[in-house]
């Protein structure tokens, strides 16, 4: 039978979700009124921050996490995750695997279907099989 898991049988050693949003004063305050006034939408934004702050549920279901899991911001992200991701809708989170490899976990469509909970989110990462 043909092997068509495009990992390899590669395990998931790290996530990274990418927001669709820029880091810093600046970056934050553009995103801050264009949500406000609904220029500007990230699903990941809120499924890990309230208005305010990031969530306490969110920082729980990242300690709890097998693998680690970080966020950054779309001018925070290297080349090797911007080549990765370069056409693919943002936010997105994206395992990188133990041979290297980077594929998509979650969409920016399955991202919006969480509806901003911790939970769900949590639920979908870890029943998703990464692809390519």
């Amino acid at each position: 039978m043909p092997d068509d898991d495009p990992t390899h049988g590669a395990v998931i050693i790290r996530y990274s979700g990418i927001y669709n949003a820029d880091g810093g004063m600046a970056g934050e305050i553009r995103y801050l009124f264009g949500h406000l006034f609904g220029t500007a939408e990230c699903s990941l934004c809120d499924i890990s921050h309230s208005p305010l702050r990031r969530k306490p549920e969110w920082d729980r279901m990242v300690a709890r996490m097998s693998v680690p899991l970080v966020v950054l911001h779309r001018n925070e992200i290297d080349e090797r995750l911007r080549a990765a991701v370069r056409g693919v809708p943002l936010p997105v989170v994206i395992a990188h695997h133990s041979d290297e490899s980077i594929s998509v976990a979650l969409t920016a469509d399955q991202l919006a279907e969480v509806g901003g909970s911790v939970e769900r989110f949590e639920r979908a990462l870890l029943a998703e099989r990464p692809r390519p």
